[in-house]
């Protein structure tokens, strides 16, 4: 249960996944914003205007899944590190997942990290496909990850190995 452990449950994903016609198609934007609290810097950064006007700061966004087009602006702007972006059918037997990053030391393109789910357990191995760091981004890069197709809504983390 979230408000016990910090980890969401199959049912709260589920809940959050942009319509499954759509994740079929192309590269979104998954919201893994779990509880009501004042932020909505995700709403700004949004230059298609895919995230739906907030009535109350305290709101959790909204996505409009149809006007995103998985760009990744989002990503780096979210201070809860809890947006992705999910290509769940990048080639045939992987999908890309795009994850925030504020670690060190920071792989390289082509790299092969451990792919870690939301508890932290490695569950894959993922191949950096790349790292983008803007000045924009403040400090959070973007890892772009080739993962096994099944494991598109799971992987949310890595770990460097040495």
């Amino acid at each position: 249960m979230l408000s016990h452990t910090g980890i969401p449950t199959a049912e709260d994903i589920e809940a959050v996944l942009p319509p499954e016609e759509l994740r079929a198609s192309r590269r979104l934007a998954v919201f893994e914003c779990f509880q009501d609290i004042p932020c909505d810097p995700c709403a700004a950064a949004c230059p298609y205007g895919a995230i739906a006007s907030f009535d109350d700061i305290n709101d959790r966004p909204r996505v409009e899944a149809e006007k995103c087009i998985g760009c990744a602006k989002c990503v780096s702007q979210c201070p809860g590190l809890a947006i992705f972006v999910v290509e769940e059918h990048y080639s045939a037997q992987e999908a890309l997942v795009v994850i925030p990053y504020e670690y060190l030391p920071v792989p390289k393109r082509n790299d092969i990290v451990a792919g870690l789910d939301r508890e932290g357990v490695e569950v894959c191995r993922a191949r950096v496909v790349k790292v983008k760091n803007a000045v924009a981004q403040d400090r959070t890069r973007l890892l772009w990850l080739a993962v096994p197709s099944a494991l598109a809504h799971v992987v949310r983390n890595i770990r460097v190995e040495a």
